[in-house]
């Protein structure tokens, strides 16, 4: 990412526009959210990819190869693990999945989840190449589509023990 503007913006200059791309769903979410931090002033900040060109995605670090597939798996048992509310990394994956390009507070309400909890959730798995970046919300990269996708497939092949 890369920073192109840094403004310093009064409440009132705070646009429909601003809250979507911040993820916050309505102004009252914004407003509690800096309720409770200390004073201070208001920004609007534009930033842009500073990589490869929206839509190419990097096959280098993304990609999912059964070899490299039970080591992945492993670390997300060990952040499943760790959470205190429990598993949460293939259900979240799989949200991505089916939902592309929302709002974190969206996807927070589909979970029904704190929007700035879920954005830290997102960022632990973009951090491991699972997702990318949008403009708005996020998409799975190709490591996180082989990985949901072998899911499915795994999920599909479990025969049926009923008599």
């Amino acid at each position: 990412m890369a920073i192109d503007t840094v403004e310093e913006i009064t409440e009132a200059q705070v646009t429909a526009q601003d809250l979507r791309r911040a993820g916050y769903a309505t102004p009252d979410d914004l407003w509690k959210e800096l309720a409770r931090r200390a004073d201070g002033q208001l920004y609007r900040i534009s930033l842009r990819i500073a990589g490869p060109a929206p839509g190419q995605r990097s096959v280098n670090a993304a990609t999912c190869t059964p070899n490299r597939r039970p080591k992945i798996q492993r670390r997300l048992a060990g952040i499943d693990k760790a959470a205190r509310r429990g598993p949460w990394t293939h259900d979240l994956l799989r949200l991505i999945h089916e939902l592309p390009a929302t709002a974190a507070a969206e996807l927070a309400q589909h979970l029904g989840r704190d929007t700035q909890a879920l954005k830290r959730d997102v960022r632990t798995l973009k951090g491991r190449s699972l997702t990318e970046s949008l403009e708005v919300g996020h998409r799975l990269s190709v490591r996180g589509e082989a990985l949901v996708k072998r899911a499915k497939t795994a999920a599909n092949d479990v025969p049926d023990s009923t008599p």
